[in-house]
């Protein structure tokens, strides 16, 4: 089984990369189009939000297309977290050696595209004071991130992998709008974001919340997804997309 199958060094350093890579042009794009809105419509921060959320979704999906092959595409500790967690009982999934190392991966990326955006606008790279956390905003994390779990094990479990790329970009650009939090949906993005004092930032006395309803959010989409589809387990080596396991296998 390629569960059992041990990873080549090489194949785990580029899965590694392309986690932090990806993380980290992700949190740039959220933050730099952040910027730019800022900069472009001062005025007007309806539109600041449409540009950044138009950014974003469009970004993601490049993203997912682009490196999804190489390691699936998580860019994201609870999608990681839900991925190694569904595949328990099936032997499906991430393996559990791998969880630390996608998340720290993550984090690191996702901290150097806070600082990559800051510094090629010429921002200085400081810590974040836009508090975030009310009960509205951490209820709006719930949503958010339990609709992203759905959204990407749903597409895997019915064999509609081919669209994740374009499916989650327009969630996350939609979730922008929808929830009152505007969506920060990953633990990896809502520390990163506390490297920017600029329009996509977060104060680092909100980010621990978030981060806490961020993983409740989680376990809400996981215990939807098992009563929605009971042997959705079966299909987490496809998450986000069929990735390096199930091309050398």
């Amino acid at each position: 089984m390629p569960f059992l199958t041990p990873i080549p060094r090489t194949d785990l350093l580029r899965r590694l990369l392309a986690e932090l890579l990806g993380t980290a042009l992700l949190v740039t794009v959220v933050v730099g189009s952040g910027i730019m809105a800022q900069q472009l419509s001062p005025r007007d921060v309806g539109l600041q939000l449409l540009e950044n959320s138009l950014a974003t979704a469009f970004g993601l999906t490049v993203l997912i297309l682009m490196l999804g092959p190489i390691s699936g595409a998580h860019f994201n500790p609870v999608v990681t977290l839900a991925d190694w967690a569904l595949g328990r009982r099936t032997r499906t999934g991430l393996r559990s050696a791998m969880v630390l190392p996608y998340v720290v991966a993550q984090v690191v990326g996702a901290i150097l595209g806070a600082v990559l955006a800051n510094t090629m606008f010429d921002t200085r790279t400081t810590i974040a004071t836009t508090h975030r956390a009310t009960g509205g905003h951490l209820l709006g994390e719930i949503v958010a991130t339990a609709g992203l779990i759905l959204v990407i094990f749903a597409l895997a479990r019915t064999g509609r992998g081919a669209l994740a790329a374009p499916a989650v970009g327009a969630y996350i650009g939609a979730a922008y709008w929808f929830t009152s939090s505007t969506s920060f949906a990953n633990p990896a993005v809502t520390i990163g974001r506390i490297f920017t004092d600029t329009f996509a930032g977060i104060a680092p006395t909100s980010a621990p919340a978030f981060i806490g309803v961020q993983l409740v959010g989680a376990a809400v989409g996981c215990a939807l997804l098992l009563v929605l589809y009971p042997d959705v387990a079966r299909s987490a080596d496809d998450v986000v997309i069929p990735h390096l396991d199930q091309a050398s296998a």
